[in-house]
């Protein structure tokens, strides 16, 4: 598994609580010097990788609630409109 590339909201949660572990993990203070940077590593991506999903949630965001210019509204063309037509 890439942790750089979140591809999916379960994703996300399960790299937030591994985050999470890991920093509840150093902040005990009770790993060794070697497990505490391998375990710093695997943080960093893992937060880069939420970052990285947080940034591109955003800018989806962004995208669907941008009004675009050229965008002109148009009549509906429903139901009522084909009874009156009859």
């Amino acid at each position: 598994m890439n942790e750089d590339k979140i591809q999916d909201p379960k994703q996300f949660e399960a790299s937030l609580q591994a985050l999470e572990t890991i920093v509840d993990q150093l902040e005990r203070g009770d790993l060794t010097l070697e497990a505490s940077l391998a375990a710093f590593e695997q943080g960093i991506r893992l937060s880069r990788g939420c970052q990285q999903a947080l940034e591109t949630a955003e800018q989806r965001i962004r995208i669907l609630s941008e009004a675009s210019v050229e965008a002109e509204p148009e009549p509906f063309s429903g139901t009522a409109d084909q009874a009156q037509s009859d």
